[in-house]
């Protein structure tokens, strides 16, 4: 993994990103000489986090659709669940 210090992202954020969408390799920034953060592609922060909430969101829905199929007796159908889950009424 690159590493990178503060005062030399700030001097060249474009090669820094540049390099990273080149290779793709995470890049780490250290201040003080301690790792303080580090820089990934926007291809692996989707695959890393975007899509797995996305997964996650679309998990928790599927399963309040096939509760609501089981029978409950509140009457509550799908269309009311989705529109609960979108903040409509």
């Amino acid at each position: 993994m690159k590493s990178v210090n503060a005062l030399q992202l700030r001097q060249s954020l474009g090669k820094v990103i540049r390099e990273l969408e080149e290779d793709g390799a995470p890049v780490r920034v250290c201040r003080g000489r301690k790792p303080a953060a580090v820089l990934v592609s926007l291809k692996d922060y989707r695959e890393r986090f975007v899509d797995r909430d996305a997964d996650d969101r679309r998990r928790a829905v599927v399963t309040k659709l096939k509760a609501t199929r089981v029978g409950r007796s509140d009457q509550t159908t799908t269309l009311d669940l989705l529109r609960g889950l979108r903040g409509q009424s």
